[in-house]
């Protein structure tokens, strides 16, 4: 069902990393994602030959991240197209993975209709599946596009709250090239920060319980020689209170119609201090982040992830995809109960601005983003 192999240690790492692709070898496409749970011990891939297996790979975390998410989600439907399975059943499967990231259920929804179309209009199968594989590239280019655009408005934003340079930017979990088709959301903000010379320190949050800071944003970091230091989610209070924080920049999984974040757990506590130590609270998302079908932060419906990803530490070249509880090392006693949500809500109000790829959100309203969505419909309709 899935076949992995190890890079060579010993290649030349580019900046930008290849975190998911289309192939078709002579044996049948498949989907090639990098395992994001071996990250940073090895960059192993897996070869997904069919929807139920990359369900697998986004349910462990395998692939992650709101906009990647979408990616995925659509190239899924493709695959099962192309591989004669039932699209509608894999369609269904992929979007309810991971139910807080609105980005995958959009990307499931795009090609699906784009297969469904299709066949609407007398196609067949073949045809029908090359259409929901040109939808999921689209959405690929487009993420990619978005991606720089989000960058140039963030950092011109930055620079309007911050002037004269030498941003120290915290972030919490990762929001790089791992989780994009480009070079991420909030990420890409303080990259393009670092390659202007603007960026004095990016300080990192480990992201608990699963450390995609530690893991996966300081690799990121380390791979494009930034100026990075590492910090324990309960170490951001003292940094603020030090005065070395100038802004807080996040990504987000949703953002609801009145303007609430969800994003990965440990998020709203930043908000916090950043409010209390006037500091600039910065959501960082693509207009397919917005679900303006879902009112507000009480309305989303909040993953709770399994307990022995709390109660346990499991090194990251352990292969996550199938393993369950046992794989680690336990750090609370036999039969702990723990609470484990993967992500929290940031209500409006404590969100300096929202930065998309049509622009900033700021204030954040529920009417300034209903007319960002409607830009960007527009832009695609055009």
């Amino acid at each position: 069902m899935a076949d992995q192999y190890a890079h060579s240690g010993d290649d030349k790492r580019p900046t930008e990393i290849s975190a998911i692709r289309w192939e078709e070898p002579p044996e049948g496409p498949v989907l090639v994602l990098l395992d994001q749970t071996r990250l940073p011990a090895e960059e192993v891939e897996l070869v997904c030959t069919d929807a139920s297996v990359l369900v697998e790979a986004i349910r462990s975390l395998a692939v992650r991240g709101a906009p990647l998410l979408g990616i995925a989600g659509a190239y899924g439907v493709a695959l099962a197209a192309a591989r004669g399975f039932d699209v509608d059943e894999a369609a269904s499967a992929l979007a309810g993975a991971r139910p807080t990231a609105v980005n995958l259920a959009v990307g499931v929804r795009r090609a699906q209709s784009a297969h469904e179309t299709a066949l609407a209009k007398g196609g067949d199968v073949r045809q029908a599946a090359a259409a929901a594989l040109a939808a999921a590239r689209q959405l690929h280019r487009e993420d990619a596009e978005a991606s720089g655009r989000m960058a140039e408005h963030g950092l011109a934003l930055l620079d309007e709250l911050l002037p004269g340079g030498g941003h120290r930017v915290l972030t919490h979990c990762n929001t790089g090239s791992l989780v994009s088709g480009g070079e991420g959301t909030a990420f890409a903000v303080a990259l393009a920060a670092h390659r202007t010379g603007r960026l004095r320190r990016l300080w990192v949050d480990e992201t608990r319980p699963l450390l995609q800071g530690a893991r996966l944003t300081a690799y990121e970091a380390a791979r494009s020689g930034m100026a990075y230091t590492l910090l324990t989610d309960n170490a951001a209070g003292s940094l603020f209170a030090a005065g070395e924080v100038d802004a807080v920049l996040i990504g987000a999984d949703r953002i609801t119609a009145d303007g609430s974040v969800a994003n990965k757990v440990g998020s709203y506590p930043l908000a916090v201090l950043a409010r209390y130590h006037h500091v600039p609270f910065i959501v960082v998302a693509p207009v397919t982040t917005v679900d303006l079908d879902t009112a507000d932060g009480a309305s989303i419906e909040v993953e709770q992830r399994p307990g022995h990803e709390v109660t346990e530490v499991t090194a990251p070249q352990v292969p996550a995809v199938g393993t369950e509880a046992g794989g680690g090392i336990p750090v609370a006693p036999l039969g702990t109960q723990a609470y484990n949500p993967a992500f929290d809500v940031t209500p409006a109000e404590l969100v300096t601005a929202i930065v998309t790829e049509e622009g900033v959100v700021s204030p954040v309203t529920a009417e300034a983003l209903a007319e960002v969505c409607a830009r960007s419909h527009r832009g695609t309709a055009g």
